[in-house]
């Protein structure tokens, strides 16, 4: 995929956990479907010609199924004040004060 859509544009867009689970899915159920002759034919290409076939086939990947999703920034907590005569409050209390 990178050499035909750009290594910059894979590493930055796309989700790498998109396509491993995509291609491992794709996988089992070809192993499946297809039986063992079917991939014969792949034998008889010579290198050049079986990544001449790869390119073609990744023309045709939709990227926008992979892209990442990214975080959106983290949301700053409160910091809650120490109280000494009560060092622990349970979070059931504390949402129960929430409540009220």
């Amino acid at each position: 995929m990178c050499a035909v859509h750009g290594v910059e544009k894979i590493e930055k867009e796309m989700s790498g956990f998109y396509i491993s689970d995509v291609i491992s899915g794709v996988y089992r159920g070809m192993m499946i479907a297809l039986l063992y002759e079917e991939w014969r034919m792949f034998h008889q290409y010579t290198l050049s010609e079986f990544t001449e076939f790869l390119l073609r086939l990744s023309e045709n990947v939709k990227l926008s199924a992979f892209r990442k999703h990214p975080r959106g920034p983290e949301k700053k907590t409160k910091k809650r004040k120490y109280d000494p005569e009560t060092p622990h409050v349970s979070t059931a209390k504390l949402i129960a004060m929430r409540k009220k």
